[in-house]
Protein backbone atom coordinates (compact mmCIF):
# COMPACT_ATOMS: atom_id res chain seq x y z
CA UNK A 1 0.00 0.00 0.00
CA UNK A 2 0.98 3.66 -0.30
CA UNK A 3 1.91 5.61 2.83
CA UNK A 4 3.56 8.91 3.85
CA UNK A 5 7.02 8.06 5.16
CA UNK A 6 9.38 10.39 7.03
CA UNK A 7 12.77 10.58 5.29
CA UNK A 8 14.50 13.27 7.32
CA UNK A 9 14.12 16.95 8.26
CA UNK A 10 11.77 18.71 5.83
CA UNK A 11 11.32 15.60 3.70
CA UNK A 12 8.51 13.07 3.43
CA UNK A 13 7.73 10.72 0.55
CA UNK A 14 4.80 8.59 -0.52
CA UNK A 15 6.17 5.06 -0.71
CA UNK A 16 5.01 1.46 -0.97
CA UNK A 17 5.00 -0.20 2.46
CA UNK A 18 3.61 -3.47 3.78
CA UNK A 19 -0.14 -3.69 4.32
CA UNK A 20 -1.19 -3.95 7.97
CA UNK A 21 -2.55 -7.28 9.19
CA UNK A 22 -4.66 -8.51 12.09
CA UNK A 23 -2.17 -9.23 14.90
CA UNK A 24 -4.56 -9.60 17.82
CA UNK A 25 -8.18 -10.80 18.05
CA UNK A 26 -9.29 -7.28 19.04
CA UNK A 27 -7.76 -5.60 15.96
CA UNK A 28 -9.52 -4.23 12.92
CA UNK A 29 -8.08 -3.04 9.62
CA UNK A 30 -9.52 0.27 8.41
CA UNK A 31 -9.51 1.35 4.78
CA UNK A 32 -8.63 5.02 5.21
CA UNK A 33 -10.90 7.52 3.46
CA UNK A 34 -9.59 10.69 5.12
CA UNK A 35 -6.44 11.48 7.09
CA UNK A 36 -5.30 14.94 8.13
CA UNK A 37 -1.93 16.64 8.51
CA UNK A 38 -1.56 18.03 12.03
CA UNK A 39 0.58 20.86 13.33
CA UNK A 40 2.11 18.25 15.64
CA UNK A 41 3.31 16.37 12.56
CA UNK A 42 5.34 19.44 11.65
CA UNK A 43 7.46 19.06 14.79
CA UNK A 44 8.69 15.72 13.43
CA UNK A 45 8.81 16.98 9.83
CA UNK A 46 11.11 19.84 10.86
CA UNK A 47 13.47 17.54 12.75
CA UNK A 48 12.48 18.98 16.12
CA UNK A 49 11.96 15.56 17.72
CA UNK A 50 13.85 12.29 18.02
CA UNK A 51 11.89 10.82 15.09
CA UNK A 52 13.95 8.45 12.95
CA UNK A 53 13.51 8.11 9.19
CA UNK A 54 11.01 5.42 8.26
CA UNK A 55 8.09 6.46 10.46
CA UNK A 56 4.72 6.34 8.73
CA UNK A 57 3.00 9.59 9.71
CA UNK A 58 -0.66 10.18 10.47
CA UNK A 59 -2.60 10.26 13.75
CA UNK A 60 -5.84 11.83 12.46
CA UNK A 61 -7.63 8.99 10.70
CA UNK A 62 -11.05 7.78 9.61
CA UNK A 63 -12.43 5.29 7.13
CA UNK A 64 -14.41 2.08 6.75
CA UNK A 65 -13.61 -1.26 8.35
CA UNK A 66 -12.13 -3.69 5.86
CA UNK A 67 -11.29 -6.61 8.18
CA UNK A 68 -12.37 -7.57 11.69
CA UNK A 69 -10.47 -9.65 14.24
CA UNK A 70 -12.27 -12.61 15.81
CA UNK A 71 -12.40 -10.97 19.24
CA UNK A 72 -14.18 -7.79 18.08
CA UNK A 73 -17.83 -7.72 19.13
CA UNK A 74 -19.25 -4.26 18.35
CA UNK A 75 -17.94 -3.60 14.86
CA UNK A 76 -18.35 -5.19 11.45
CA UNK A 77 -16.91 -4.87 7.96
CA UNK A 78 -18.17 -1.73 6.23
CA UNK A 79 -18.70 0.29 9.40
CA UNK A 80 -17.62 3.92 9.04
CA UNK A 81 -15.39 4.93 11.95
CA UNK A 82 -13.05 7.64 13.21
CA UNK A 83 -10.26 6.92 15.68
CA UNK A 84 -8.90 9.15 18.46
CA UNK A 85 -5.25 9.94 17.91
CA UNK A 86 -4.74 8.35 21.33
CA UNK A 87 -4.24 4.59 21.13
CA UNK A 88 -5.73 3.25 24.36
CA UNK A 89 -6.58 -0.11 25.90
CA UNK A 90 -9.74 0.89 27.78
CA UNK A 91 -8.97 -1.12 30.93
CA UNK A 92 -5.84 0.28 32.63
CA UNK A 93 -6.12 2.63 35.61
CA UNK A 94 -5.82 5.79 33.53
CA UNK A 95 -8.23 4.65 30.81
CA UNK A 96 -10.85 3.64 33.39
CA UNK A 97 -10.56 7.12 34.91
CA UNK A 98 -11.01 8.74 31.49
CA UNK A 99 -7.36 9.63 30.85
CA UNK A 100 -7.09 7.73 27.58
CA UNK A 101 -4.27 10.01 26.43
CA UNK A 102 -2.14 8.45 29.18
CA UNK A 103 -2.88 4.75 28.66
CA UNK A 104 -0.47 2.54 30.60
CA UNK A 105 -0.80 -0.49 28.33
CA UNK A 106 -0.14 0.50 24.72
CA UNK A 107 3.35 1.97 25.11
CA UNK A 108 5.20 0.18 27.94
CA UNK A 109 7.32 2.50 30.04
CA UNK A 110 5.57 5.64 28.83
CA UNK A 111 2.06 6.94 29.64
CA UNK A 112 0.25 7.30 26.32
CA UNK A 113 0.30 6.05 22.76
CA UNK A 114 -0.58 7.44 19.35
CA UNK A 115 -0.58 6.46 15.70
CA UNK A 116 2.46 7.46 13.67
CA UNK A 117 4.21 9.57 16.29
CA UNK A 118 7.69 9.47 17.78
CA UNK A 119 7.98 7.88 21.25
CA UNK A 120 4.26 7.05 21.26
CA UNK A 121 4.54 3.32 20.71
CA UNK A 122 4.80 0.92 17.77
CA UNK A 123 1.60 2.03 16.07
CA UNK A 124 1.87 2.84 12.36
CA UNK A 125 0.33 6.07 11.12
CA UNK A 126 -2.75 6.40 8.97
CA UNK A 127 -1.51 8.71 6.22
CA UNK A 128 -1.79 5.54 4.22
CA UNK A 129 -4.32 3.42 2.43
CA UNK A 130 -4.94 1.09 5.39
CA UNK A 131 -4.51 1.28 9.18
CA UNK A 132 -4.41 -1.34 11.91
CA UNK A 133 -6.49 -0.29 14.93
CA UNK A 134 -5.88 -2.20 18.20
CA UNK A 135 -8.50 -2.58 20.97
CA UNK A 136 -10.90 -1.67 18.21
CA UNK A 137 -14.16 -1.90 20.15
CA UNK A 138 -12.79 0.81 22.45
CA UNK A 139 -10.88 2.95 19.95
CA UNK A 140 -13.32 3.15 17.02
CA UNK A 141 -16.13 5.68 17.12
CA UNK A 142 -18.95 4.69 14.80
CA UNK A 143 -20.25 7.26 12.33
CA UNK A 144 -23.38 7.37 10.15
CA UNK A 145 -22.81 5.49 6.89
CA UNK A 146 -22.17 7.34 3.65
CA UNK A 147 -20.00 10.37 2.95
CA UNK A 148 -21.87 13.16 4.72
CA UNK A 149 -19.86 15.35 7.12
CA UNK A 150 -16.57 13.72 6.05
CA UNK A 151 -14.51 16.87 6.70
CA UNK A 152 -16.27 17.44 10.01
CA UNK A 153 -15.87 13.90 11.29
CA UNK A 154 -12.15 13.65 10.46
CA UNK A 155 -11.56 16.53 12.88
CA UNK A 156 -12.93 14.33 15.71
CA UNK A 157 -9.65 12.41 15.60
CA UNK A 158 -7.74 15.28 17.17
CA UNK A 159 -8.18 18.99 16.67
CA UNK A 160 -11.87 19.49 17.50
CA UNK A 161 -11.63 17.54 20.78
CA UNK A 162 -8.22 19.11 21.48
CA UNK A 163 -9.57 22.64 21.05
CA UNK A 164 -12.50 21.73 23.27
CA UNK A 165 -10.06 20.20 25.77
CA UNK A 166 -8.24 23.54 25.99
CA UNK A 167 -11.50 25.16 27.05
CA UNK A 168 -12.20 22.32 29.47
CA UNK A 169 -8.76 22.74 31.06
CA UNK A 170 -9.52 26.46 31.49
CA UNK A 171 -13.09 25.65 32.63
CA UNK A 172 -14.63 28.14 30.21
CA UNK A 173 -18.18 28.98 31.30
CA UNK A 174 -21.08 30.81 29.65
CA UNK A 175 -20.71 34.59 29.75
CA UNK A 176 -16.94 34.61 30.19
CA UNK A 177 -14.26 36.24 28.05
CA UNK A 178 -11.46 34.12 26.64
CA UNK A 179 -8.12 34.71 24.93
CA UNK A 180 -6.77 32.03 22.60
CA UNK A 181 -3.15 32.30 21.54
CA UNK A 182 -2.67 30.74 18.13
CA UNK A 183 -5.05 30.71 15.15
CA UNK A 184 -3.84 27.46 13.68
CA UNK A 185 -6.31 24.58 13.51
CA UNK A 186 -6.29 23.84 17.26
CA UNK A 187 -6.49 27.52 18.15
CA UNK A 188 -9.46 28.03 15.83
CA UNK A 189 -11.10 24.95 17.34
CA UNK A 190 -10.47 26.30 20.83
CA UNK A 191 -12.06 29.64 19.91
CA UNK A 192 -14.97 27.84 18.25
CA UNK A 193 -15.39 25.60 21.30
CA UNK A 194 -15.35 28.61 23.63
CA UNK A 195 -18.18 30.12 21.62
CA UNK A 196 -20.07 26.81 21.66
CA UNK A 197 -19.70 26.81 25.45
CA UNK A 198 -21.28 30.27 25.64
CA UNK A 199 -18.32 32.63 25.94
CA UNK A 200 -19.42 36.22 25.42
CA UNK A 201 -16.17 37.40 23.81
CA UNK A 202 -13.21 35.48 22.42
CA UNK A 203 -9.91 37.07 21.36
CA UNK A 204 -7.63 35.11 19.01
CA UNK A 205 -3.95 36.10 18.76
CA UNK A 206 -1.85 35.34 15.67
CA UNK A 207 -0.13 37.16 12.83
CA UNK A 208 -1.19 35.11 9.78
CA UNK A 209 -3.87 37.13 7.99
CA UNK A 210 -5.83 34.17 6.60
CA UNK A 211 -6.04 32.55 10.02
CA UNK A 212 -7.12 35.74 11.75
CA UNK A 213 -9.78 36.18 9.08
CA UNK A 214 -11.17 32.71 9.86
CA UNK A 215 -11.27 33.64 13.53
CA UNK A 216 -13.24 36.76 12.74
CA UNK A 217 -15.64 34.80 10.53
CA UNK A 218 -16.71 32.60 13.46
CA UNK A 219 -17.30 35.61 15.70
CA UNK A 220 -13.97 35.97 17.49
CA UNK A 221 -11.96 39.19 17.79
CA UNK A 222 -8.67 38.93 15.86
CA UNK A 223 -5.51 40.29 17.50
CA UNK A 224 -2.45 40.61 15.26
CA UNK A 225 0.66 40.47 17.45
CA UNK A 226 2.74 41.85 14.58
CA UNK A 227 0.94 45.17 15.12
CA UNK A 228 1.83 45.52 18.79
CA UNK A 229 1.90 43.80 22.17
CA UNK A 230 -1.17 41.49 22.17
CA UNK A 231 -1.58 41.83 25.93
CA UNK A 232 -1.86 45.59 25.65
CA UNK A 233 -4.29 45.26 22.73
CA UNK A 234 -6.54 42.94 24.75
CA UNK A 235 -6.33 45.00 27.94
CA UNK A 236 -7.37 48.05 25.93
CA UNK A 237 -10.55 46.21 24.95
CA UNK A 238 -11.29 44.82 28.42
CA UNK A 239 -11.00 48.00 30.52
CA UNK A 240 -7.55 46.92 31.65
CA UNK A 241 -8.84 43.76 33.32
CA UNK A 242 -7.81 41.10 30.81
CA UNK A 243 -9.95 38.08 30.02
CA UNK A 244 -11.45 35.55 32.42
CA UNK A 245 -9.77 32.58 30.80
CA UNK A 246 -6.92 31.83 28.38
CA UNK A 247 -5.86 28.98 26.09
CA UNK A 248 -2.36 28.28 24.74
CA UNK A 249 -2.81 26.60 21.35
CA UNK A 250 0.77 27.32 20.21
CA UNK A 251 3.22 25.43 22.41
CA UNK A 252 6.98 25.50 22.46
CA UNK A 253 7.65 26.66 18.89
CA UNK A 254 6.31 30.14 19.56
CA UNK A 255 7.59 33.23 17.77
CA UNK A 256 8.90 36.08 19.88
CA UNK A 257 7.09 38.78 17.88
CA UNK A 258 8.33 42.30 17.47
CA UNK A 259 8.98 41.85 13.78
CA UNK A 260 11.22 38.80 14.22
CA UNK A 261 10.84 35.08 13.59
CA UNK A 262 13.11 34.26 16.51
CA UNK A 263 11.66 31.53 18.69
CA UNK A 264 10.95 32.14 22.35
CA UNK A 265 9.48 28.92 23.80
CA UNK A 266 7.88 30.46 26.89
CA UNK A 267 6.48 33.59 25.28
CA UNK A 268 2.88 32.38 24.98
CA UNK A 269 2.76 31.11 28.56
CA UNK A 270 4.13 34.41 29.82
CA UNK A 271 1.76 36.40 27.63
CA UNK A 272 -1.21 34.41 28.96
CA UNK A 273 -0.11 35.07 32.53
CA UNK A 274 -0.19 38.78 31.73
CA UNK A 275 -3.41 38.58 29.71
CA UNK A 276 -5.72 36.69 32.06
CA UNK A 277 -7.21 38.52 35.02
CA UNK A 278 -6.31 37.66 38.60
CA UNK A 279 -7.88 34.34 39.75
CA UNK A 280 -8.51 33.31 36.13
CA UNK A 281 -7.58 29.99 34.56
CA UNK A 282 -5.27 28.86 31.77
CA UNK A 283 -5.71 25.82 29.54
CA UNK A 284 -2.57 24.59 27.81
CA UNK A 285 -3.18 21.96 25.10
CA UNK A 286 -0.31 23.44 23.06
CA UNK A 287 2.58 21.00 22.84
CA UNK A 288 5.60 21.25 25.15
CA UNK A 289 8.33 18.61 25.06
CA UNK A 290 10.94 17.38 27.56
CA UNK A 291 13.70 17.81 24.99
CA UNK A 292 14.00 19.91 21.83
CA UNK A 293 17.19 19.59 19.77
CA UNK A 294 16.33 22.72 17.78
CA UNK A 295 15.62 25.01 20.73
CA UNK A 296 17.19 28.49 20.83
CA UNK A 297 19.00 27.99 24.16
CA UNK A 298 20.44 25.20 26.31
CA UNK A 299 17.68 25.31 28.93
CA UNK A 300 14.93 25.02 26.34
CA UNK A 301 16.73 22.10 24.70
CA UNK A 302 16.12 20.24 27.95
CA UNK A 303 12.49 21.32 28.21
CA UNK A 304 13.15 23.91 30.92
CA UNK A 305 11.55 27.27 30.20
CA UNK A 306 11.72 30.65 31.91
CA UNK A 307 8.10 31.06 32.95
CA UNK A 308 6.88 33.90 35.21
CA UNK A 309 5.83 31.61 38.05
CA UNK A 310 5.98 34.50 40.53
CA UNK A 311 3.37 36.47 38.59
CA UNK A 312 1.30 33.29 38.10
CA UNK A 313 1.25 32.85 41.89
CA UNK A 314 0.72 36.53 42.62
CA UNK A 315 -2.39 36.62 40.43
CA UNK A 316 -3.77 33.38 41.85
CA UNK A 317 -3.98 31.85 38.39
CA UNK A 318 -4.70 28.16 37.88
CA UNK A 319 -3.40 26.17 34.93
CA UNK A 320 -4.34 22.85 33.33
CA UNK A 321 -2.02 21.14 30.86
CA UNK A 322 -1.63 18.02 28.80
CA UNK A 323 -2.69 16.31 25.62
CA UNK A 324 -6.34 15.67 24.94
CA UNK A 325 -8.15 12.54 26.12
CA UNK A 326 -10.17 12.41 22.90
CA UNK A 327 -12.72 9.82 24.03
CA UNK A 328 -13.97 12.20 26.72
CA UNK A 329 -15.35 14.46 24.01
CA UNK A 330 -15.61 12.75 20.62
CA UNK A 331 -19.00 11.11 21.08
CA UNK A 332 -20.96 14.22 22.04
CA UNK A 333 -19.01 16.36 19.56
CA UNK A 334 -19.95 13.83 16.86
CA UNK A 335 -23.60 14.16 17.86
CA UNK A 336 -23.38 17.96 17.72
CA UNK A 337 -22.12 17.65 14.15
CA UNK A 338 -24.92 15.25 13.21
CA UNK A 339 -27.56 17.56 14.68
CA UNK A 340 -26.14 20.62 12.91
CA UNK A 341 -25.01 22.33 16.11
CA UNK A 342 -21.32 22.26 15.14
CA UNK A 343 -19.50 22.42 11.81
CA UNK A 344 -15.76 22.39 12.54
CA UNK A 345 -14.83 21.81 8.89
CA UNK A 346 -14.61 25.57 8.38
CA UNK A 347 -10.89 25.15 9.19
CA UNK A 348 -10.26 22.76 6.29
CA UNK A 349 -8.39 24.70 3.63
CA UNK A 350 -7.31 21.92 1.25
CA UNK A 351 -8.40 18.43 0.26
CA UNK A 352 -5.73 16.55 -1.67
CA UNK A 353 -4.89 13.04 -2.81
CA UNK A 354 -2.32 11.17 -0.75
CA UNK A 355 0.27 11.50 -3.51
CA UNK A 356 0.41 15.25 -2.93
CA UNK A 357 1.42 14.90 0.73
CA UNK A 358 5.06 16.06 0.23
CA UNK A 359 3.92 19.34 -1.34
CA UNK A 360 1.21 19.77 1.30
CA UNK A 361 3.72 19.35 4.13
CA UNK A 362 6.02 21.92 2.57
CA UNK A 363 3.29 24.53 2.11
CA UNK A 364 1.66 23.91 5.48
CA UNK A 365 5.02 24.23 7.21
CA UNK A 366 5.67 27.55 5.44
CA UNK A 367 2.14 28.84 6.18
CA UNK A 368 1.68 29.82 2.54
CA UNK A 369 -1.15 29.75 0.00
CA UNK A 370 -3.77 29.67 2.74
CA UNK A 371 -2.72 26.26 4.08
CA UNK A 372 -4.53 25.93 7.40
CA UNK A 373 -5.78 22.35 7.60
CA UNK A 374 -5.07 19.71 4.97
CA UNK A 375 -7.15 16.57 4.54
CA UNK A 376 -5.61 13.79 2.46
CA UNK A 377 -7.72 11.20 0.67
CA UNK A 378 -5.85 7.94 -0.08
Amino acid sequence: MKAVVYKGPFEVAVEEVENPTIQHPNDVIVKVTSTAICGSDLHMYEGRTAAEPGITFGHENMGTIAEVGPGVTGLKEGDRVVMPFNVACGFCTNCVEGFTGYCLTVNPGFPGGAYGYVAMGPWKGGQAEYLRVPYADFNCLKLPPGKEHENDFILLADIFPTGYHGCELAQVRPGESVTVYGAGPVGLMAAYSALLRGARKVFVVDRVAERLQKAEEIGAVPINFAEGDPVEQIHAQTEGMGTDKGVDAVGYQAAAGGGTDREEPATVLNSLIRTVRATGMLGVPGLYVPSDPGAPDEQSKQGMLLVAVGKLFEKGLRMGTGQCNVKRYNRFLRDMIIEGRAKPSFVVSHELPLDQAPSAYDKFDKRIEGYTKVVLHP
